[in-house]
């Protein structure tokens, strides 16, 4: 295990252990400010990363994702790594909090974030990666921009998701909750309302 990053008190009653996404590591831009934004409310946030990306790390090359059966036993690990699942809230941004969801039910942990979730492939809505949200029991909160091209509000309504989901829409997001300038938010904006749902999720857990 590659070492974590924490952000907030080491005494916390919750802890999230926030995983990346496919493409940037876990001190890219975006993980910085929700890790910090949610640690500012008394969360401890812990970050790792996936074998796949220390390799990218390490290297200073490019390299696919590791397969599911690695991501989802690196997680496991990340989960002992942090002290285990008392008090735990566990996700990520896109791919990390699908994985984080694909482990929950197993790992006991309190709930899953997932930022952005991956609903299906950019331009392939027929290869939906929802079969094991239709039975989860973890109690779930996904954050997801209206125009996220890995799932939009009209293609998210008509799935079969289980009732421990929570779903909130951030006005105008893309995948990263970025909206476009004439539709009077920023950037900064969606991040805030993500940063606070995430919050007070992990407060009521």
């Amino acid at each position: 295990m590659a070492a974590l990053m924490v952000d907030g008190p080491k005494a916390a009653a919750k802890s999230f252990l926030f995983a990346h996404g496919a493409g940037a590591p876990m001190d890219s831009p975006f993980m910085q400010r929700v890790a910090e934004g949610v640690a500012a409310s008394g969360v401890r946030v812990i970050r790792f990363e996936f074998p796949y990306m220390q390799r990218r790390r390490e290297s200073g090359k490019g390299g696919a994702p590791d397969p599911p059966r690695i991501l989802m036993q690196s997680f496991r690990d990340a989960i002992e790594e942090a002290g285990g699942s008392g008090g735990l809230v566990i996700g990520g941004k896109s791919m990390g909090g699908r994985i984080a969801s694909m482990v929950a039910d197993d790992a006991g942990v309190r709930g899953v974030v997932c930022l952005g979730y991956p609903f299906h492939p950019p331009g392939k809505p027929e290869k939906t990666r929802t079969k094991h949200l239709e039975t989860l029991q973890t109690p779930a909160l996904i954050l997801q921009g209206t125009r996220d091209s890995f799932g939009r509000p009209e293609e998210v309504t008509g799935y079969k998701l289980s009732p421990v989901i929570r779903i909130e829409w951030l006005e105008d997001g893309d995948h990263s909750f970025k909206p476009r300038a004439r539709s009077g938010r920023t950037e900064a904006d969606n991040l805030r309302a993500a940063i606070a749902l995430v919050a007070e999720f992990i407060a009521g857990c």
